[in-house]
């Protein structure tokens, strides 16, 4: 006869196990917009409400509507977002005069750090500070530096988990500046 004792705990470990797996599956990163994108669709941006990195102001994506808007989320400790930034401010000189910028998020991060690597790199366009990773939970973030093309309809029409690269840049973003789109 079988004592009901181990097989309780031989229970109870399955259970235990299958909730894990649940959970790791379930609070993995978004890949909806992914999925969007891919089947053709421009999806809405997400409403973000953050603060100016500089100044502490409220700030909204929705500020930018009417520009094409590169969002890059970002964080001073990561490596690829170094090697990034000098591209993203050329491109943010060359879209400001044709109706666009680069906007950038950072991301679960200190403050001051972040100050630091935008003197350091000598970063002009604006930065949003999303300290509690607000926006990294809305865009299915998963990895640093991430970019979003939002139109100037307040769409996404492109995204890159990664770094962006002059291709990706010339491909996706110059044609939104084009005066006929």
């Amino acid at each position: 006869m079988v004592s009901p004792l181990p097989l309780a705990v031989g229970v109870a470990v399955i259970a235990l196990v299958a909730l894990l797996i649940y959970g790791v599956n379930s609070s993995g990163p978004s890949r909806t917009l992914d999925s969007q994108l891919a089947r053709g669709e421009k999806p809405a941006a997400p409403k973000l409400q953050l603060t100016s990195l500089r100044d502490g102001q409220p700030k909204s994506l929705t500020d930018y509507r009417g520009k094409v808007v590169l969002l890059n989320v970002w964080a001073s400790w990561c490596g690829p977002c170094r090697t990034e930034s000098p591209l993203l401010e050329r491109w943010h000189r060359k879209m400001q005069p044709l109706g666009g910028t680069v906007l950038g998020i950072d991301t679960l991060d200190i403050k001051g750090d972040a100050l630091g690597f935008i003197a350091k790199h000598k970063l002009t366009y604006p930065q949003l500070n999303d300290r509690e990773g607000t926006s990294i939970k809305k865009l299915g973030t998963a990895q640093y530096p991430e970019s979003f093309l939002v139109d100037k309809q307040g769409r996404i029409t492109a995204l890159q988990r990664g770094p962006v690269d002059e291709t990706w840049m010339r491909q996706h973003v110059l044609p939104l500046l084009e005066p006929s789109s």
